[in-house]
């Protein structure tokens, strides 16, 4: 690729060089033969050499000038295109004023308006997007988010007021017994042992699930509210050190809603497999971007590798898909998870970008 681009650049001075050459000699044909050219020198040397070097030197700029006018169109061209794959409709790239130049200026123009035209159909798509996303899809009577809230409810109640109570009296039962635990075998103790790993570990992952069943609206409340409010209450039932850094976002209410589910899924998967000390959750608000980053020391995955316990995440990459993000997630085994979600802003109001 390299070496095409040098033959290239190589060509189009010797081609401009040509043009320059002869365009030269033909204003002089009036005033000197090429035999009187030849003959006259300078300290020695034919006067058509200072011809040939001076036009080859004005060959080289000329083409060296159009390169990087060429590249630097090119570069921009190239920024734009990245910040559409990545969904950032409201960059700068888009509202910087191009330097006017009448080489080629013509065909530069034509590209960056129909690039222009392809950010402002993206965003209206997102838009729409979000639109659609934030409002409640209705089946008879009631809303599809209806029916699953009232699910949620039920299954969530039935669980706190059956299982989650069991746990806890054979836990109870069970630190009853420890109490009397030395005058057991080791080899009784060691099963009691096994028996209070086993049921700390349904606790945890009972408190996972009661958590992936909570309210999945904000209720009232504004997103950081209740953000902070679900990472205070992790805070205080579980054995890991929290860190939150969370803005005052605004934006559709349904959008909102979605953040909030989705920092209620990432939590309880955290809780669930992750197995890690230390959690940290940001969400950060900009005019082009909501982005929402949550970070954990636990165990990690190969990212590769689809697993039967993922479902949550597909869940989480559908809801994001559903609202014009995108989601990244970074894992390695036994080095953590952090996963980065992206959408963007199109809840302000900015004027529509002319890059021309």
């Amino acid at each position: 690729m390299r070496r095409s681009a040098i033959l290239i650049l190589f060509g189009t001075i010797l081609g401009v060089f040509a043009f320059i050459a002869a365009s030269v000699l033909f204003a002089l044909r009036p005033y000197l033969s090429y035999q009187e050219l030849l003959e006259v020198d300078r300290f020695y040397v034919p006067a058509f050499l200072y011809i040939i070097v001076l036009l080859l030197f004005a060959a080289i700029v000329v083409t060296w000038i159009a390169h990087f006018y060429l590249k630097n169109q090119e570069n921009r061209i190239k920024d734009k295109l990245h910040w559409l794959y990545l969904g950032n409709y409201e960059h700068t790239a888009f509202t910087k004023k191009r330097d006017k130049s009448l080489f080629m200026d013509q065909y530069c123009n034509a590209i960056h308006i129909e690039i222009e035209m392809l950010r402002k159909k993206m965003l209206s798509l997102s838009r729409e997007v979000q639109h659609l996303s934030a409002h409640p899809q209705q089946v008879g009577n009631e809303t599809k988010e209806e029916i699953l809230e009232q699910e949620r409810h039920r299954i969530a109640r039935e669980l706190h007021d059956s299982v989650s109570q069991q746990l806890f009296a054979a836990m109870m039962m069970l630190s009853a017994v420890n109490e009397r635990a030395d005058d057991f075998p080791e080899k009784i103790q060691k099963q009691m042992r096994l028996i209070e790993g086993i049921i700390n570990e349904s606790q945890s992952e009972m408190r996972a699930l009661l958590l992936h069943l909570r309210p999945t609206k904000l209720e009232g409340k504004t997103l950081k509210k209740g953000i902070e409010q679900l990472l205070v209450e992790l805070k205080s039932k579980v054995q890991i050190a929290i860190k939150w850094e969370i803005d005052d976002v605004h934006t559709m209410s349904g959008i909102e809603d979605h953040f909030f589910r989705i920092v209620q899924e990432l939590l309880s998967n955290t809780l669930r497999h992750a197995k890690a000390s230390h959690l940290e959750v940001y969400l950060k608000q900009t005019l082009q971007e909501i982005s929402l980053r949550v970070y954990d020391d636990g165990v990690g995955f190969d990212t590769s590798i689809e697993k039967s316990g993922s479902y949550g995440l597909m869940n989480i990459k559908e809801r994001v898909q559903g609202m014009g993000g995108s989601c990244k997630i970074i894992s390695f085994p036994k080095k953590g998870t952090v996963i980065e979600i992206r959408i963007p802003n199109t809840n302000v109001n900015t004027n529509d970008a002319s890059a021309e």
